[in-house]
């Protein structure tokens, strides 16, 4: 397996196509910012999604006693000081947000989550999710509680988990086949597959460096066939691997942009990437070569109509906002997890085990209000591509400010 650590030939190569993009001052504050975002992953662990950038400034900041998280709002600060408006700056002001809580500083979860990312989460009105189980009513089979049948419906097109890992290997493979009709992925990309236990997350793509992903499939809970296709195209093609790959070669080898060699947790950077893996499944799926990836699950012995399932969860994605009105509730009105849990299966149509699977990542320190990343950066990203292609490959590509997003959001209503 290829680490993130890089020879010494591509690290002066790096280096020096920072030295040419970013000359004199503006050099000296990516690398502190990078600097910043290291130590900030020194007081937290998670904090620090990848880092693909020298691997002597993180030895460095390894080596250096640790900064008190005061310090870090007072660095943090300064940073702001002296950048004008643009994505470095929202990314420090994520910075500067996530280390005053760290700080002991006092903020509501909603100032967290806006100081964070760039966006602040209110309260859904919960017609919007009666109006979304109206439509799960004509879709779902069977009488009963909704979120019974839902259930039900799921638990028909189980995988086998003693297929999960070929199935998962089968459709990442044809994902990242499709995915090279919409972007050019760099020589030598690639991805490992492992399954995992007790985790707080379902799947996670840790990204590795050197244009390699590990991903990693949670066990601990049951999987249906739209939540393999959802969780292994989110996770890689043209999902989060995809992304890092991309923005590896193009912005931090090809550009020499020091700022993009590190993904922070609590940024606007991951309301953007959550955004597009959350997309990413549906650029596959809604077209014709959708029907492709119903036939990798054939082939592993689950036979499902992709179609409709496809047409409930769209019909579903509204209640994703319950999730926020949930850590809200948990956050800020101080009501008990059975009541949390409570709401979640009611209005998120959840079973009792994945909304309590729920409760305990609002309730991990890294990421209680990284819940609103997904249905925010799904709702933003998808209403600036507005089923633009270039505009998807514009998020994989370049920098995108949540400024933009926000504004696109704004002209189309």
């Amino acid at each position: 397996m290829r680490t993130g650590r890089q020879s010494p030939c591509k690290l002066r190569r790096r280096l020096d196509l920072v030295g040419r993009r970013l000359p004199g001052v503006i050099d000296t504050v990516a690398e502190r910012y990078v600097r910043l975002g290291l130590l900030l992953g020194r007081q937290v662990e998670g904090v620090v999604d990848a880092y693909v950038g020298p691997p002597e400034l993180a030895a460095a900041v390894e080596a250096a006693p640790p900064l008190e998280p005061r310090a870090l709002v007072a660095e943090a600060e300064t940073l702001l000081d002296e950048l004008d408006e643009g994505w470095l700056r929202d990314q420090v002001r994520g910075v500067r947000t996530y280390a005053g809580i760290l700080a002991g500083e006092s903020l509501s979860f909603a100032d967290e989550a806006e100081g964070c990312y760039g966006v602040r989460p209110a309260f859904t009105d919960e017609a919007v999710f009666a109006a979304a189980h109206e439509r799960l009513e004509e879709l779902l089979p069977g009488s009963g509680p909704l979120a019974e049948r839902r259930e039900h419906w799921k638990n028909s097109m189980l995988v086998p988990a003693d297929r999960l890992e070929q199935t998962t290997a089968a459709v990442i493979d044809e994902a990242r086949a499709q995915t090279l009709a919409l972007v050019d992925l760099p020589d030598g990309e690639g991805v490992v597959l492992e399954l995992v236990n007790d985790e707080p997350w379902l799947a996670y793509n840790y990204y590795l460096g050197n244009l390699r992903g590990r991903v990693a499939v949670n066990l601990d809970l049951p999987m249906s066939a739209i939540e393999l296709l959802h969780l292994a195209i989110h996770e890689t093609y043209p999902g989060h691997q995809a992304e890092r790959s991309v923005k590896e070669h193009l912005l931090v080898t090809g550009q020499g942009m020091l700022e993009e060699s590190l993904v922070l947790v609590p940024t606007p950077q991951s309301l953007i990437t959550e955004g597009i893996a959350e997309l990413a499944p549906h650029v596959l799926l809604d077209g014709d070569a959708g029907a492709t990836f119903a036939d990798v699950l054939a082939e592993s012995g689950i036979d499902f109509d992709l179609g409709h399932a496809l047409a409930v969860e769209r019909a579903a994605e509204p209640c994703r906002w319950a999730e926020v009105n949930a850590a809200l509730m948990l956050h800020e009105e101080h009501k008990s997890e059975a009541e949390v849990q409570e709401y979640l299966q009611r209005w998120g149509l959840m079973s009792p085990d994945l909304a309590a699977h729920l409760i305990r990542f609002m309730n991990d320190r890294t990421s209680r209000t990284y819940v609103m990343t997904y249905p925010a950066g799904h709702e933003l990203c998808s209403t600036f591509v507005s089923g633009d292609l270039d505009r998807f490959r514009r998020l994989l590509t370049r920098q995108v400010r949540v400024g933009e997003l926000l504004d696109a959001a704004s002209e189309s209503r």
